[in-house]
Formats: C-alpha cells, structure tokens, sequence
C-alpha cells in the first residue's frame, strides 16, 4: 500500500478544516433558518474530511488546535472572512467547483485517498449545488443582490490560482482540473448575469502562498479563535 504522503494530507485536509469553521461561524447570523441548517451540514461534512486527512498526518486535534500559524497549508481562498452572505457564497462556489473534480480524479485514482474521496465527493456535489443555486438567486436577483455578488466574485478572483499549484503527494492532472474549473465556473457566473472578473489569478501579481505557511491578516485572528478553548484547558476531554 502507498503511504499517504503528510505534506498533501495536511493541504488537503486544512483547506477543509479552515472552510469548516468559517462556515460555522455563521451559526446564529445566517439570513434565514434554512441556511442555518445548510451552512452547518456543509461545515460538518467538511469537518469529517478535515478528521479523516488530519489522522494520516498525525494526531488530528493536536494538528488541529496546537500548530502555529505557519504551520498550517491551507489555501488562502478558504481563510477569507465570511463578509456578507455573497462574500460566502462566492467562496464556496470557487472552492467546490475545485474540490469535486479534485476527489473524483482521486477516487478514481485508487491511491491512499481514494476511500475519503469516494465518499466525499457526493457530500462535495451537494456543496457545489449550493453554492451555485445560490449565485444565480443572488445575481439574478435585486439591483443591491446583483451588486453585493459581483463585488464578492471581484475581491475572491484573485486567489483561485492557488487551487491547482502541484501539491506533493497528490497525484491529479492539475492543468485539467483548471481547464475544467474556467469552464464550469464562468459559465454559472455568466447565467447569474455576472460579469467573470478579469484580473490575473494564474500570471502576474496573484495570491497563494498558503500551501509554504505564508496566510492573510485575517487567518490569525480565525486561527486564535478556533484554538482558544483547547488551549485555555491542556488535555480537558468532555
């Protein structure tokens, strides 16, 4: 059996733990009770996957509540501040329409995470609706909707080229998932009457060092947040 390389364990499962508790920090400020529920059951699926790729690498709630923030190889879509509802919907969308064509090349590649990914991407297929339908509503929407969406889509552009930088260990066509991305993803933004943000996200100035420990302002303050409890209480078990 091929040993799950930690590097790609650790990329893979931070950008589900990170996502994770962005998304729960909607928990009491969602707009309307329904998508209470929906952005709590898309937390908690990735949360599962965050556990499960954590474990390879090592212990999972040691990785998770005592690494520092360097440590941590998430990508740095997934950190952004939730913002406004279209602000979240836009990274999700983003980061879904990569995430499933991610999992099903790794399920059907029959390597160490192939299991987790079989599994996943129906959970993943879920999010991806989600978020879609939600872009349409919201861009096909009211003047003030159509607005707040673009303006979300515009600010998160800029961090998309970092999905498909090679990570070590995990074995995809990388270019095509891209291909597949900057087709599937422009064509839901341009039904939503969106315009498709034109600034460089592959060439020239572009976010993403995530993957080497380099993160946004915003990350450290989530990062405290979601450690505090486990460090203000060392070993505490309920």
């Amino acid at each position: 059996m091929t040993a799950t390389p930690p590097v790609a364990a650790l990329a893979l499962g931070d950008d589900a733990l990170v996502l994770s508790h962005r998304l729960a920090q909607w928990a009491g400020h969602a707009p309307v009770l329904e998508e209470e529920l929906a952005l709590a059951n898309i937390a908690l699926d990735l949360l599962g996957q965050a556990r499960v790729l954590l474990s390879l690498a090592g212990d999972e709630d040691e990785l998770a509540y005592l690494r520092e923030e360097r440590a941590f190889r998430n990508l740095q879509l997934v950190e952004q501040p939730n913002g406004d509802f279209a602000h979240t919907i836009a990274r999700q969308l983003f980061f879904s329409a990569h995430q499933h064509p991610l999992y099903e090349a790794l399920a059907a590649g029959g390597g160490p995470f192939a299991p987790l990914a079989a599994k996943a991407v129906k959970e993943v297929v879920y999010h991806r609706d989600h978020a879609e339908q939600w872009t349409l509503r919201l861009g096909d929407g009211t003047p003030e909707s159509h607005q707040r969406m673009q303006r979300a889509c515009d600010a998160l552009w800029r961090y998309t080229g970092e999905m498909f930088e090679p990570v070590e260990g995990v074995e995809v066509d990388w270019p095509a998932l891209e291909r597949t991305w900057l087709e599937s993803v422009p064509a839901v933004l341009e039904r939503a009457t969106l315009t498709v943000p034109t600034g460089p996200r592959s060439g020239g100035w572009k976010a993403g060092a995530g993957r080497q420990g380099v993160h946004t302002e915003p990350f450290g303050r989530m990062l405290a947040e979601m450690q505090h409890l486990h460090r203000s209480h060392p070993g505490a078990s309920w």
